[in-house]
């Protein structure tokens, strides 16, 4: 049987490095994470990020297409070449052909990367979320539909890849918070105009960075949202492979002092950049690795992007 890369299939093994290579030029960090599992798994998430990555470039991409359209019908060929490629179990596209490949090996729901799509269309153009419903809709397409494909590679148990998507949401969510004024750049708007309009809070105090009263509110509500999802998943811990609870641990961990972080500022995103600082980063690590089995291996190294 064929090895996890491709075994004595040459274009596979070199559609497994083009995905690898991907991983560890754009996002070092993950890829230093993906290191840490099991060595059989280890392909199929350079291949999943190998596929989403080339959604991001699609919208957000320096050679992305040029225009709102332009762009969801780039991601429309990028997504029927995935599910041409389920069907047939074959693919000319390398990033494809391992992905197809690794759903297959490892009994992936690549049928989730559906309604991820569906989330990055929704990037494509100005960005005004409607309502509470809106926003945990494309939260559970953006973040939640991954977290459910990495969940098995991950070694969860089938009971609790929803937690792992609810997890990814919370993490979606801190950047949301962390980043209002950088989204508001790029046309995004991600709180909700219905929370909005109930306290009171306009585009055009994002846009003059003014923090208002209104907007301190709905600002607290969102941490409160978010820790109430870290703290709803950290059952996950004990369910993890243990190479990779360390890491998880290290996440959740920095996450939480990013909302610290905004609360210390008084909700004020849009005037302070929220950064954890450095010499936090070295506490949070030691109080994430310390609670670890004595089963699990030590971490080779820490790659937490700053």
């Amino acid at each position: 049987m064929a090895n996890a890369n491709g075994g004595n299939d040459p274009y596979l093994c070199s559609a497994y490095r083009t995905c690898r290579r991907m991983q560890r030029r754009h996002d070092p960090t993950y890829y230093c994470a993906t290191m840490r599992l099991p060595r059989d798994v280890r392909p199929a998430v350079h291949a999943l990020y190998g596929f989403v990555r080339g959604a991001d470039q699609l919208v957000d991409g320096p050679n992305r297409p040029p225009d709102p359209a332009a762009r969801r019908l780039a991601l429309d060929r990028w997504q029927d070449e995935l599910e041409e490629g389920v069907a047939t179990g074959r693919s000319r596209h390398p990033v494809i052909a391992a992905l197809v490949d690794a759903g297959r090996r490892h009994d992936l729901p690549l049928s989730e990367l559906s309604a991820y799509m569906d989330s990055m269309r929704v990037d494509c153009g100005p960005v005004r979320v409607a309502t509470r419903a809106e926003l945990d809709s494309y939260m559970r397409g953006s973040a939640g539909s991954v977290g459910l494909i990495m969940a098995p590679l991950l070694g969860v148990p089938s009971e609790l890849h929803p937690t792992v998507a609810k997890l990814g949401t919370a993490f979606q969510l801190t950047n949301f918070i962390r980043d209002v004024s950088e989204d508001y750049g790029l046309d995004r708007v991600y709180l909700p105009v219905e929370d909005r309009a109930r306290l009171g809070v306009t585009v055009q105090d994002i846009a003059a960075r003014r923090m208002t009263d209104g907007l301190r509110a709905l600002l607290a509500l969102e941490v409160t949202r978010a820790r109430h999802g870290f703290a709803t998943t950290a059952i996950l811990d004990d369910a993890l492979d243990p190479a990779v609870r360390p890491g998880v641990r290290l996440a959740r961990s920095v996450y939480e002092r990013v909302l610290d972080r905004v609360e210390s500022l008084g909700f004020d995103v849009l005037r302070h950049r929220v950064r954890v600082p450095p010499w936090q980063l070295g506490a949070v690590a030691i109080a994430a690795l310390s609670s670890t089995g004595r089963r699990e291996r030590e971490p080779r190294g820490l790659c937490v992007r700053r």
